[in-house]
């Protein structure tokens, strides 16, 4: 029998006056795996994670985390519940350095109450994980874009999630970042973690997700495992392309 979704959304539909963005949506994440969610820009990928957090309301529809209907729930209490989330374009304290950008993330973590860390030991065992030690006392504005979306990776590990929700983290990296990033999720995920990520790095998500999700104009086109999207017709002909171009 397969786990229960840790997170799930049933019909969800929001609308921007008469503009559908998205279109009765229902997907589940379950622990301890990597799930993609992609689709051409404008898909409403970014709209469907703002309904998850609870930045964006929906038209209809619910959003379950761990069984429980969290659709009316606050951004904050949903935190509390577990769910983190990083952002398309870096929302990152750039003044302050890598380190100190977890422990802030730490002391808003146990100021919201829930379990507390150690924020210290936790920021130490986070740097390590995350492969951040070298530049860990370097101020967030002064390291290449594709090493800072580790640093928001890792920051949203400090409030010790359950699920996590990943907007474009491959964005900037070289392959070679883009190779250890695709390792840390892995571990992330055997250790138990939901993931969920939105990419457009068509190569990673085959690589690294068991369960994708394709969104075409707000609607769910397809989902099934990576063999099983590369190949449908209608998932290359309106996002992958043949696999040569994939390639």
């Amino acid at each position: 029998m397969a786990d229960a979704p840790l997170l799930e959304t049933r019909g969800i539909t929001v609308r921007f006056g008469g503009h559908v963005a998205v279109k009765d949506v229902s997907m589940g994440i379950t622990r301890g795996t990597v799930t993609g969610l992609i689709g051409p820009n404008g898909a409403g990928k970014t709209t469907l994670f703002n309904t998850i957090t609870g930045l964006q309301r929906p038209t209809s529809g619910r959003v379950f985390l761990d069984g429980v209907d969290v659709t009316s729930s606050a951004p904050y209490k949903r935190a509390q519940m577990g769910l983190a989330r990083t952002f398309q374009r870096l929302e990152l304290f750039v003044s302050l350095s890598v380190r100190d950008n977890l422990r802030v993330a730490g002391d808003i973590h146990n100021a919201n109450g829930g379990h507390r860390i150690d924020i210290e030991s936790e920021t130490d065992r986070l740097l390590a994980l995350t492969g951040l030690e070298d530049i860990a006392d370097r101020d967030v504005s002064d390291i290449p874009t594709g090493r800072a979306r580790v640093v928001e990776v890792a920051r949203a590990l400090m409030t010790a999630p359950r699920i996590l929700l990943l907007d474009e983290p491959a964005s900037g990296q070289t392959e070679q970042e883009t190779e250890q990033f695709a390792e840390l999720l892995g571990e992330l995920a055997a250790e138990g973690l939901a993931i969920c990520l939105v990419e457009h790095d068509i190569p990673l998500v085959m690589k690294i997700c068991s369960t994708i999700h394709v969104l075409d104009y707000g609607a769910l086109l397809a989902s099934g495992p990576p063999d099983e999207i590369k190949n449908d017709p209608a998932v290359i002909a309106a996002y992958i392309g043949t696999e040569e171009e994939a390639v």
